[in-house]
């Protein structure tokens, strides 16, 4: 292999990994070679399970004792594959960074944000305590959380899906490191968010020569990032090429498949979803009114107005969308409705229960008859059970069927979300980030509920499963019957959907519709900037948005 020249600075070449098993060995990443130059953002896409995290784990010693790894990662002449201990832990962070998928798993539930952000900068920038927390509170504001100097002392259960991966970002970038690996960096982010943070990534490797490897299956994520694109399939390195070669001349046909399956504002619906449409009726499944959740402030400060009066309800076969920003109160107002958030006020009616006033065997009862599909599926399932009795476990909580009744359902319902049927004998950390998503669906459903709740149920998958999950989603609700608030950030999920559409903004809801008068002739200036900010599957037309929207922020303000 020849040494690595002024405009290569990461080589990986022949990359190898396999893990150990009770049967034979799996082969997850196989034989990918790839360069990276200063400054380039490299976008490595394909299905869950097809080895994009596992081939960047293997570089920085961040996989499990079973994985074996051959081939080479050089960084500006360090080889990275079998560096142990203090050796790889001072590249780790100073030299490589990395934004993890799961946020909710990555950090630690004991200590505060600012504490996790100082304690990268303490090790390696040698910095005081006080610079250090000063830095924080700088990364905080940079990432885009607001109120930053309050938020240093947060702990992460204070947080939403959204803020905590900006947190992530923070992290990452607090010491200037050469290489960042961002899996699924904008995942939990809503659209306007995520357009700021990839500007300043953008910026980032602008200023700093910052490389990226950017994991990912948005495919308007890396419209705007990419540079180069690497396409992987079953751990085979299948097409590279430039970001504008790869959109509008595939070659491989898992490239032409991948792209043609991209959901985006607009687009007809797959006949899949149009066909198995039911008609809402006027049955109200669930109802809130004047809904209040306050948060108290931190050592008596101003209380946080998480939903701020909110009236909404949901009628029987009907798919609501609740879309709006990271933070803006929709993930509490959907644990309110199954009694997972203590209200402050107001009326929560789900079924004909008063869930605010339930308790017992009655919010028992009632919560059987609800699914709910969280945010985060590595946080929400439990990691000493295997994936058919995380599936079952409703059932055996509710005294539902015998044991060959729940291995039934369990198959069924494997079928219904597209995951072999032998998944069940695994456990959750054997699964990729979708495939757990998808064990989450599952469990929400196994119980068939009447009413489902749906936080981010498609944040975690790729583009070509999500739509075919889409359908069975939408397949399922019509043979059981069951009404949906689906929480998403996603509008071109919503696009595919919803019947009707609420929009949450700083805990109100601003605007509320059909999906045509809110997607089409949007009314609050809010919902404009939403559906403005969605990334388009068009190289062309996000690397003129980027312009605009860098000229927008560089404009000097006008006198007044």
């Amino acid at each position: 292999m020849s040494p690595l020249d002024s405009n290569t600075l990461l080589r990986v070449d022949n990359l190898v990994v396999s893990f150990r098993t009770d049967g034979s060995p799996v082969r997850a990443v196989q034989g990918i070679s790839y360069d990276l130059a200063p400054g380039e953002v490299l976008a490595i896409v394909g299905e869950s399970g097809s080895g994009k995290t596992v081939g960047s784990r293997a570089m920085v010693g961040l996989l499990p004792d079973t994985a074996t790894i051959s081939g080479s990662a050089e960084l500006a002449g360090t080889q990275l594959i079998g560096l142990k201990g203090e050796t790889i832990r001072r590249v780790r962070g100073e030299r490589i960074a990395m934004i993890f998928q799961e946020p909710s798993t990555a950090l630690d539930p004991v200590r505060t944000v600012g504490w996790q952000i100082c304690e990268a900068l303490l090790v390696h920038k040698k910095m005081t305590k006080q610079q250090a927390l000063t830095r924080a509170i700088e990364l905080l504001d940079l990432v885009g959380i607001p109120d930053p100097a309050q938020r240093v002392h947060s702990f992460p259960h204070q947080l939403s899906g959204g803020q905590k991966q900006r947190v992530m970002i923070a992290m990452a970038i607090s010491c200037d490191p050469e290489v960042i690996i961002a899996d699924e960096p904008t995942t939990a982010l809503d659209v306007t968010v995520q357009a700021s943070i990839l500007d300043l990534l953008h910026d980032l490797k602008d200023t700093l020569g910052t490389a990226i490897i950017l994991i990912t299956h948005n495919m308007g994520v890396v419209a705007d990032m990419a540079d180069r694109v690497a396409v992987m399939y079953q751990g085979e390195l299948v097409e590279t090429g430039q970001v504008r070669q790869i959109f509008e001349n595939p070659r491989h046909p898992y490239t032409k498949h991948l792209l043609g399956s991209v959901p985006y504002l607009g687009r007809p619906r797959p006949a899949g979803l149009d066909t198995v449409s039911t008609p809402v009726t006027d049955d109200v499944v669930m109802r809130v009114n004047q809904l209040c959740v306050d948060f108290p402030g931190r050592w008596g400060g101003k209380p946080t107005h998480a939903v701020d009066h909110v009236d909404l309800d949901v009628h029987s076969h009907e798919i609501v969308a609740l879309v709006g920003e990271s933070g803006s109160g929709k993930t509490t107002l959907a644990r309110c409705t199954v009694g997972l958030q203590q209200v402050t006020s107001g009326i929560v009616d789900v079924l004909g229960v008063n869930i605010v006033k339930a308790r017992g065997s009655k919010l028992r009862d009632a919560r059987r008859r609800i699914g709910f599909v969280f945010q985060d599926p590595a946080a929400s399932l439990n990691p000493r059970m295997t994936v058919g009795k995380c599936i079952a476990e409703p059932m055996v909580i509710h005294h539902m069927g015998t044991n060959a009744d729940q291995v039934v359902k369990v198959n069924e319902l494997l079928d219904a979300v597209e995951l072999p049927r032998d998944y069940a004998q695994r456990y959750p950390h054997e699964l990729s980030g979708g495939q757990r998503q998808r064990v989450s669906l599952a469990r929400a459903l196994v119980t068939s509920p009447e009413f489902v709740v749906a936080d981010e149920p498609t944040s975690a998958l790729d583009v070509s499963v999500q739509a075919r999950v889409l359908e069975v989603f939408v397949r399922l609700q019509q043979s059981m019957g069951f009404a949906c608030l689906f929480v998403t950030h996603d509008l071109a999920v919503v696009d595919m959907l919803a019947d009707r559409i609420a929009v949450m903004h700083h805990g109100q809801l601003v605007e509320l519709g059909t999906r045509e008068q809110v997607l089409r002739h949007p009314q609050q200036a809010y919902t404009q900037e939403l559906i403005a900010a969605v990334p388009l599957p068009d190289a062309a037309e996000q690397a003129k948005r980027r312009t605009i929207r860098r000229a927008a922020r560089l404009e000097p303000p006008q006198d007044v």
